[in-house]
């Protein structure tokens, strides 16, 4: 069996999975690099050194090996890139296409009203429904937007991205997250890690300190990354008298971004419906960090089930937030189950290998004309929700 993958540029997301690919495929699994990473993803930490990965090819330096294996391989997966050009004529055929994507419309499904942009949603996605191409959606969002546009009716299922897993013992969590049994026994440590941009909401966690420093909380925010928002982040900091509670690190390889994790109780992840995915979820959770997430992630409602792996608050709202942190910090016992629940989830079903071996399972299906899909995980059935649904499907699942 021969699997390629075809994407803009690998990274530490995709290698995990790639890598899970190459240890069963060995040379007959590859992935095409169309273009060179941003300056800006190289200096957050995220530059690999690709030419030393033994399955990646580079699009402009082997252009007739990429065609031929575009064409060829019994499996195509496809990731975001500029190059459809690359793969009309196999989206046409009868060999297995599988496209990776992440949200249509983030910023509103009201843009689907384009006439100029539903035209080119037809020619990319809808024209081939009847073709053996599938959706793989890297977001729980994806769904509901390619419903729109009629694509992949039947065939659209859960992924994401697949971030390097550590695997611990219980023991090693339980002593990694000690959480006092009583209220304020010890000082509980937050972690949140990303771009201090907008959309990120970054302020969101300064805020958060100040608020529970004020309620006599004992906690401490570990703020990894940097951007735009630094600062005025740091003014808040010092402005606020919070140097004590708030430790500003910069960007970070992703190592050491989850050493940090290993130390915290709580990962929060505040940005709003423009992050597709958001990785450091799945990084947070196989730290066995109890999660704080909002909902409009798109990794949100595919990791966490509200209440038992973690919690979700409401549609970007800070105070929504706020209360579902207090609830861990008031709770203990029942967050630290959430951290090992978290923790478990990424064991079972959210990791690299169990998404390898669900796609050549996949394959094994379709080729007998029988597709068996798992009830939870990669490749399980992604349902149609409506954005604005999603959070009280959520809420009202984990109230049953």
């Amino acid at each position: 069996m021969k699997i390629t993958m075809i994407s803009n540029y690998i990274n530490h997301h995709q290698i995990p999975f790639s890598n899970a690919l190459y240890e069963k495929l060995g040379e007959d699994y590859h992935f095409i690099q169309t273009e060179p990473m941003e300056e800006e993803r190289i200096q957050m930490g995220w530059g690999v050194e690709a030419e030393k990965i033994p399955y990646v090819l580079f699009l402009d330096k082997q252009l007739e090996l990429c065609k031929q294996l575009i064409e060829e391989s019994d499996i195509l997966l496809v990731g975001w890139m500029e190059r459809e050009d690359l793969i009309a004529s196999r989206l046409s055929s009868h060999k297995l296409t599988i496209r990776i994507s992440e949200r249509l419309y983030r910023e509103g499904q009201w843009k689907a009203i384009s006439p100029k942009g539903l035209l080119r949603k037809y020619k990319e996605h809808t024209c081939h429904r009847k073709h053996p191409v599938y959706l793989l959606c890297a977001g729980a969002y994806v769904p509901s937007d390619f419903s729109i546009v009629k694509a992949y009716p039947g065939k659209m299922y859960r992924f994401g991205y697949f971030p390097e897993f550590k695997e611990f013992t219980k023991e090693q969590l339980q002593k990694m997250h000690i959480w006092g049994e009583k209220k304020n026994q010890e000082e509980i440590q937050i972690v949140w890690a990303g771009r201090f941009i907008s959309l990120k909401h970054p302020e969101f966690a300064i805020k958060l300190v100040e608020s529970l420093k004020k309620q006599g909380y004992r906690i401490h925010l570990h703020m990894v990354g940097g951007g735009e928002l630094e600062g005025e982040l740091k003014q808040n900091v010092k402005r606020n008298n919070l140097q004590q509670e708030v430790t500003f690190y910069g960007f970070l390889k992703p190592e050491q971004v989850r050493s940090i994790m290993e130390k915290c109780h709580i990962h929060l992840f505040t940005s709003n419906y423009l992050e597709g995915w958001g990785a450091v979820v799945n990084e947070g959770m196989n730290s066995g960090c109890a999660e704080v997430v909002n909902v409009e992630v798109g990794a949100a409602p595919f990791l966490i089930q509200h209440g038992v792996n973690g919690l979700v608050y409401k549609d970007g709202s800070y105070e929504d937030m706020e209360q579902q942190v207090k609830f861990l910090l008031d709770n203990p016992v029942e967050a630290s189950g959430m951290g090992l629940a978290a923790y478990e989830t990424i064991a079972k079903d959210w990791n690299a290998k169990e998404a390898a071996k669900r796609l050549l399972a996949f394959y094994e299906g379709w080729q007998r004309g029988d597709i068996f899909l798992p009830g939870n995980g990669p490749f399980s059935e992604a349902p149609v929700i409506a954005p604005k649904k999603m959070y009280g499907v959520m809420t009202d699942s984990s109230r049953k």
